[in-house]
């Protein structure tokens, strides 16, 4: 079963409210995110990527410059990537998930064509391996098409059945299919208000989208790796971690406006997170279980 980012909660969220309330701050009702008992992916978390179709070098470390980000080891400024992560210590009564980088594929040749369904992403996926306590995350490029994509998902998460379980994820690049849909607020939305966009952190409007959507998955499965742990509604759409916060960048969002965020003074990016090798990101909120509210980092 797998977990999706929604489009139309997205869009949702972008239509809820008239434009002549966007100039007041909503406030944040208070959300719970039920328990089911389930396991939970706590301790070392190897993560292996499963790139299919073209990446540039420099697109490829984006993401793996966020994904060592998310280690507290990493040395970083504040706010950090590594700050945001540990809100995850929090479900099930604490302990981290230390993401730790593993193997890299490549399939630049986008060997099952650039129409995937689903079946083709848990296909790619087992070649990251069938190890427990491991995800093994796929990453379209901006040509491929995915059953979906831009659709009703920016990214999903789920997890095989029977003796050779494993964990899985994937996250397209949506620069050329729908930056209004899943890279916002990166790119004007395609309906709700027409706030203007945001400056990329990294310069690369696609990959900073799938930064947010692969935190998304990310903080989704190792707090709902099986589907019985945190999460709010049907367990076939749920809402989890950072699903239940959509929207949500800074302090002070409300639909069509992310909150408030940091600016780099040079390039004028918006961010809210300091990363790895200089990097700076911008991270959606996650629901804290010991406030019941969308925690930000500015």
């Amino acid at each position: 079963m797998a977990s999706s980012i929604p489009v139309s909660k997205i869009l949702f969220i972008f239509l809820l409210f008239t434009s002549s309330l966007m100039a007041a701050l909503v406030q944040q009702p208070s959300l719970v995110l039920k328990y089911h008992r389930g396991a939970l992916l706590k301790g070392a978390v190897t993560v292996n990527l499963i790139w299919y179709g073209k990446f540039t070098p420099t697109q490829r470390s984006i993401v793996v410059d966020f994904l060592q980000s998310l280690n507290s080891g990493k040395s970083q400024l504040q706010p950090a990537v590594s700050s945001w992560w540990k809100t995850t210590e929090k479900y099930s009564g604490g302990g981290p998930s230390n993401l730790v980088l593993g193997k890299q594929l490549f399939d630049e040749s986008s060997s099952l064509g650039k129409s995937l369904k689903n079946s083709h992403i848990i296909y790619l996926a087992a070649k990251g391996g069938h190890l427990n306590g491991a995800v093994n995350v796929v990453l379209t490029a901006e040509d491929v098409a995915v059953d979906g994509f831009c659709m009703n998902r920016c990214g999903s998460h789920g997890s095989t059945r029977g003796p050779t379980r494993f964990a899985y994820a994937w996250v397209g690049n949506a620069e050329k299919q729908c930056p209004g849909y899943c890279a916002w607020p990166f790119h004007q939305p395609v309906y709700g208000p027409q706030t203007p966009p945001l400056v990329s952190p990294n310069g690369d409007v696609g990959v900073d989208g799938m930064v947010i959507n692969l935190a998304t998955v990310l903080a989704g499965t190792v707090t709902n790796p099986f589907n019985n742990g945190y999460f709010q509604g049907p367990a076939t759409a749920p809402l989890e971690a950072v699903t239940a916060c959509t929207g949500v960048f800074g302090s002070g969002a409300y639909p069509g406006y992310a909150g408030n965020v940091l600016t780099e003074k040079t390039t004028g990016a918006s961010y809210n997170a300091h990363g790895f090798n200089g990097r700076r990101y911008l991270l959606p909120a996650m629901w804290d279980p010991q406030t019941s509210q969308c925690s930000t980092l500015v």
